[in-house]
């Protein structure tokens, strides 16, 4: 348990220090804010299409292991369905947080900032501790 701790962990920890990277060169202007904010009509589709999967992978990335197929996979195989599921709900929440910090810089729209916040305010509710691990892997 204590080796699928450490994975979630170090996923954890470089997800959000690779969302702190992305804000740390577009903020410093190493790379060009607002390359694309004249391209409304991208804009429009990526953001229709980022809010719904940021709404949807929140909701999926806080509820997927009360699903009962994935809970009773959780119990019976403990670390290694752990350490699967656990990264599946990390990526559900992270990859969608990156998306929407490199669109937020891209097109300089603050919905994507809100849609990045949004994830950012779930990541504590998934946080890998020692305690949540074992929690999950109980009845």
């Amino acid at each position: 348990m204590k080796e699928t701790k450490k994975l979630l962990m170090t996923f954890f920890v470089s997800g959000i220090v690779l969302v702190l990277m992305i804000v740390c060169l577009y903020e410093t202007e190493v790379v060009v804010p607002g390359l694309l904010a004249t391209d409304k009509q991208s804009e429009f589709l990526l953001t229709f299409l980022m809010e719904l999967m940021t709404l949807g992978c929140a909701f999926l990335g806080l509820r997927l292991f009360k699903f009962e197929k994935i809970h009773q996979e959780l119990i019976t195989g403990k670390a290694v369905a752990l350490r699967k599921w656990g990264m599946i709900r990390l990526l559900l929440l992270l990859l969608p947080l990156w998306a929407d910090t490199l669109l937020y810089y891209i097109y300089m729209n603050p919905t994507f900032g809100y849609l990045g916040i949004i994830l950012a305010l779930c990541l504590p509710f998934v946080y890998p501790s020692m305690n949540r691990c074992e929690a999950e892997t109980e009845a």
